[in-house]
């Protein structure tokens, strides 16, 4: 696989020696991103602006001014962020001709730091998905795949799997996702990348198009944890356009380069992720990495999540329902697609919803109105917010007794994409984020970092959960994993 050769750190200096310039580095990622389009990870490339960026940014290096780290280095974006003058259509028909007037913030504050926006990522529609195949632009493949023909290719995951495969092919160093329950590590377990889901509040909202506000969190794609860290400084911190955001300041984490002794850490084993359908070499990588943290003086521990078992159904009817709630601005009266139909308002409401969503969003819009009926209410959608408190809660206990979770990411590796459509939605959502959703139940942080290859040389994740606002403590455990595996040699 033809990569780009560098991380974002060596690549900034190598600015700083002038052995590389943005221009050649932007270059060549709009070349890989022309000889990869069989793998369908982008639907949208900004070539224009993004050399006319490189200009800017080679200028700066040229005078030893450089913005940040990022100064120079190529990102993409999931095409559910918005983005100034640039189509932003959630892979939907209703959103196909939108063309925001304004970036979303994290967007705004990457661009701010010196970053160089390649193009758009492709995703399931608005985000409704965990394979990246229910979009209109087609489904994205694992560039893992042993065979992108036809139908034996393997899923990229989802709903974030175009920026995930954008990473991982080396098309660009570091892709924004979302991550609602597991939309962004879930891709970046099968694809074999880091994939950091931020504590709720973290990180702004704005200009990301809502699917469920209360899950919602803007995710990090890179290739190591480092560039990871480089990206979070850039776009965490309080945003007075999201009263959600919390108010002090995000304190930067410093470079990940040394490797920090583990001694006193807590690592806790959930027993609850011991579940069926658990493969046998996710168990064995799992169990390896528990034996190789105790080796090296952590306290392994095992700690039980009893809401675990749950938590998947309280997600489904809570996600349903905020979605129900949001996709009615969807009227084809204000913006995006419009029905031709006019013979009354509530035909043309119908109409334009009928032709702008797929199956997966009407479906989830109807479930979600069911359970908010005045009848329903208390006995789904009240329940469900109790459950979904004491989910919150066991995350609590345990992080009393221990300072970082421990569990696999996915149950599998990247499934085959024929063997994955013989589910619908739903169920391919219930196994796919069952690892995934709990912690956007409770808000707090998690990250996916690849450990190894499979007997089919597809890669295998795990995933690291701490407390709230702990990513620095969190990535730290992150980068020692990594350099003890060693993942990123198959980049080579």
């Amino acid at each position: 696989m033809n990569r780009l050769p560098l991380r974002a750190r060596v690549l900034s200096e190598c600015f700083r020696s002038k052995s590389l310039d943005p221009v050649a580095v932007v270059e060549h990622s709009l070349a890989q991103i022309g000889s990869h389009k069989h793998l369908n990870a982008f639907v949208r490339v900004s070539s224009e602006k993004a050399l006319e960026e490189a200009k800017q940014s080679k200028d700066r290096h040229d005078a030893n001014s450089p913005k940040s780290v990022l100064d120079g280095v190529t990102i993409a974006v999931k095409d559910n962020f918005c983005t100034k003058g640039i189509l932003t259509t959630c892979a939907s028909r209703m959103l196909q001709n939108f063309i925001p007037t304004y970036d979303a913030t994290v967007v705004e504050r990457l661009q701010t730091r010196g970053a160089v926006l390649v193009g758009k990522t492709n995703l399931d529609q608005f985000g409704m998905g965990s394979g990246c195949i229910d979009s209109i632009f087609g489904p994205t493949r694992n560039n893992w795949s042993e065979d992108t023909n036809d139908d034996r290719f393997r899923i990229a995951g989802g709903s974030s799997g175009g920026s995930a495969v954008a990473v991982a092919a080396g098309l660009c160093y570091a892709a924004l996702g979302s991550d609602t329950g597991g939309s962004t590590r879930n891709p970046a377990s099968y694809c074999g990348i880091v994939g950091l889901k931020p504590t709720y509040g973290l990180v702004s909202r704005h200009g990301l198009i809502p699917l469920v506000n209360s899950m919602d969190v803007p995710g990090i794609m890179t290739r190591t944890v480092d560039d990871c860290a480089s990206v979070l400084n850039a776009v965490a911190g309080p945003d007075v356009y999201d009263s959600t955001t919390v108010k002090r300041p995000f304190e930067s984490i410093e470079p990940l380069e040394k490797q920090m002794s583990l001694k006193g850490v807590r690592i806790g084993i959930p027993i609850e992720y011991h579940c069926d359908g658990l493969e046998k070499e996710v168990l064995e990588t799992w169990t390896v990495i528990a034996d190789m943290l105790e080796s090296a003086g952590a306290t392994v521990k095992a700690v039980s999540l009893p809401n675990t078992a749950s938590s998947i159904f309280v997600y489904s009817i809570l996600n349903q329902c905020e979605v129900a709630s949001n996709m009615s601005r969807y009227d084809g009266i204000e913006y995006g697609h419009r029905s031709q139909e006019d013979s009354s308002t509530e035909q043309l409401y119908a109409r334009t919803r009928a032709e702008g969503f797929n199956g997966v969003v009407k479906n989830r819009i109807l479930s979600g109105n069911y359970f908010l009926l005045r009848e329903n209410y208390d006995k789904y959608f009240q329940k469900a917010l109790k459950v979904r408190r004491l989910i919150a809660d066991d995350f609590a206990r345990a992080f009393k007794e221990v300072d970082v979770l421990l569990t696999p990411t996915t149950l599998s590796e990247a499934p085959l994409y024929k063997d994955f459509v013989q589910s619908n939605n739903r169920d391919q959502c219930a196994v796919q984020d069952f690892c995934t959703q709990p912690a956007n139940m409770a808000g707090i942080p998690a990250i996916s970092i690849p450990i190894r290859l499979s007997s089919r040389q597809l890669p295998i994740s795990l995933q690291l959960m701490g407390d709230h606002f702990t990513e620095r403590n969190l990535l730290q455990v992150a980068s020692w994993i990594e350099k003890q595996v060693d993942f990123v040699a198959n980049y080579s």
